[in-house]
């Protein structure tokens, strides 16, 4: 166990900062309600500690930017009364700086390595707050609402790029307790997910993210802030939920989501064509939702895909 600042006098150059310990590398809260942030040497101490080298197929690059992680925390507006669900906590950068805020954090890795080191990294940088973290070694593709000691009510992580998007889908879908969160995602994926009808990114991720919350981009992140330093632009998305905009199940919204952005550039009569089991049926139920069949998907809303497979369903 790392000592407390009070036994740290004299290991090394420099005065410790305000409210903080310092010993050759380690940052130590003073008061036991604050939780010391990783730097650029923790993040590579303890990568080297555990012997990882970051990989694309995980979508691994840790933020090692104290002043990243607490800006995210203070836009996600997390309070003392959140359960605040992140998901990939790698090294724990973001988890120290939620750990002070939140009244609980429940951190889902699946690396089992990282997993296993966590709560020890919670331990030695945030003494005070160590049981307030709780870790679950899993895949977020497939945690279900039973799988947590408490029902999250935030989700604020830094999502791997290649599954961000999916990761956010079922987290909403499957934790209806999920009011409110920020993710950091590729630029382009931030852009898709927060898209409004008209855009030439709106796509099946801004319809689909609509259906649960109000979307919007909450900033850019530089690349620098990362260890090893990505290829690609990094942004902020909040969400808010909202009720769905229709009684209609999700999943026969969401097939037609799916059909009328399956081939972008048709308009609807001819995209939904298969759908409705042919290009005459999907006219007749657009006119009759309003939408005029010669439109293409992007230029609808979500609420115009639910009442289409609303009428759809009333003629079965």
């Amino acid at each position: 166990m790392l000592q407390r600042p009070e036994a740290l006098t004299g290991f090394c150059r420099g005065a410790p900062g305000r409210g903080l310990g310092r010993r050759c590398g380690y940052v130590f809260p003073v008061d036991d309600q604050q939780a010391a942030l990783l730097g650029p040497a923790d993040v590579r101490r303890l990568a080297e500690e555990l012997d990882i080298r970051p990989t694309k197929k995980l979508g691994q690059n840790f933020v090692h930017d104290p002043n990243t992680v607490r800006r995210i925390v203070s836009s996600a507006s997390v309070t003392a009364d959140d359960v605040v669900l992140e998901v990939g906590p790698g090294l724990g950068s973001l988890t120290l700086a939620l750990l002070p805020a939140a009244g609980a954090v429940t951190a889902v890795e699946i690396d089992p390595v990282l997993a296993a080191r966590l709560p020890r990294t919670a331990a030695e940088f945030a003494p005070g707050l160590a049981d307030r973290l709780t870790v679950i070694e899993a895949d977020a593709l497939r945690v279900r609402a039973e799988d947590f000691p408490a029902a999250p009510t935030a989700l604020v992580a830094n999502l791997p790029y290649n599954v961000a998007v999916p990761v956010v889908l079922h987290l909403l879908a499957e934790l209806p307790s999920l009011e409110h969160g920020l993710v950091m995602v590729q630029a382009e994926v931030a852009d898709r997910m927060s898209a409004q009808p008209g855009s030439r990114v709106y796509g099946v991720p801004s319809v689909k993210a609509a259906w649960y919350a109000d979307v919007r981009r909450a900033g850019p992140v530089p690349r620098k802030v990362f260890w090893p330093v990505p290829n690609v632009d990094s942004g902020l998305v909040s969400f808010r939920r909202v009720e769905p905009p229709s009684s209609a199940p999700r999943e026969d919204v969401f097939r037609v989501v799916d059909a009328a952005f399956a081939q972008r550039r048709k308009a609807l009569r001819g995209a939904l064509s298969g759908w409705a089991g042919s290009a005459a049926r999907a006219e007749e139920l657009l006119r009759a939702a309003g939408v005029d069949p010669m439109t293409r998907g992007e230029q609808l809303r979500v609420a115009d895909f639910a009442r289409i497979a609303e009428l759809a369903a009333a003629d079965r």
